[in-house]
C-alpha cells in the first residue's frame, strides 16, 4: 500500500512521485533517509496531510467499490462553481463538461478558507472518497469529502 506523507522543505510533486514509484520496505528507507537528512514530518499543527493512500482520479472513477469510505490523496483540476464543486481528471474535462470524468467535493472549511487560492488549478486533495454520493443529480463518478487537507500541485 502507498502512503502519502508531506515532509517540510520538499515540493510535495517530489514526495508523492517518489512514492508512487516505491512501495513496502523500501518506502520506509526512503522516509527514513529523508528525515535522517534533517526534513521533518509536519506536525499536526503546521497543517499536515494525514496518511491516506495515494490514488489517481482514474483509479477512483474506474473501480470506486474499492475505495469507498477510505482515506485517500488525489491530485486533479478543482473547479469551486454553483452546483459544480468538482475535482476533473483534466482542465479540459471541465472546460468541455465531460463530469463522469471528475468527482464530487463537498466543501467544508480546508476548501473554503482558499477557494481563491486553489480554484481552477491542479490540487492535491486529502478526504474520503464516498463512491455512493455523486453530486447533485448524480452526474459524476463520486465525492470526496471530509476534505482535511488541500494544496495546489506545482
Amino acid at each position: 500500500m502507498q502512503i502519502c506523507v508531506f515532509v517540510q522543505n520538499i515540493p510535495s510533486r517530489h514526495v508523492l512521485l517518489l512514492s508512487m514509484q516505491v512501495e513496502g520496505r523500501v518506502w520506509v528507507r526512503v522516509l527514513a533517509c529523508l528525515l535522517l537528512l534533517g526534513w521533518g514530518a509536519e506536525t499536526a499543527a503546521d497543517n499536515t496531510v494525514p496518511r491516506a493512500e495515494i490514488v489517481s482520479l482514474v483509479q477512483l472513477i474506474a473501480t470506486p467499490e474499492r475505495y469507498d469510505g477510505r482515506a485517500v490523496a488525489v491530485v486533479g483540476f478543482l473547479r469551486l462553481e454553483f452546483e459544480g464543486h468538482c475535482l476533473y481528471l483534466h482542465e479540459e474535462d471541465y472546460r468541455h463538461g465531460i463530469r463522469k470524468n471528475a468527482v464530487w467535493v463537498m466543501l467544508n472549511h480546508t476548501i473554503n478558507d482558499r477557494s481563491a487560492e486553489l480554484n481552477m488549478h491542479y490540487v492535491i486533495l486529502v478526504g474520503t472518497f464516498d463512491a455512493k454520493h455523486k453530486g447533485p443529480m448524480d452526474p459524476y463518478s463520486g465525492s470526496l469529502v471530509n476534505v482535511t487537507a488541500a494544496k495546489v500541485w506545482r
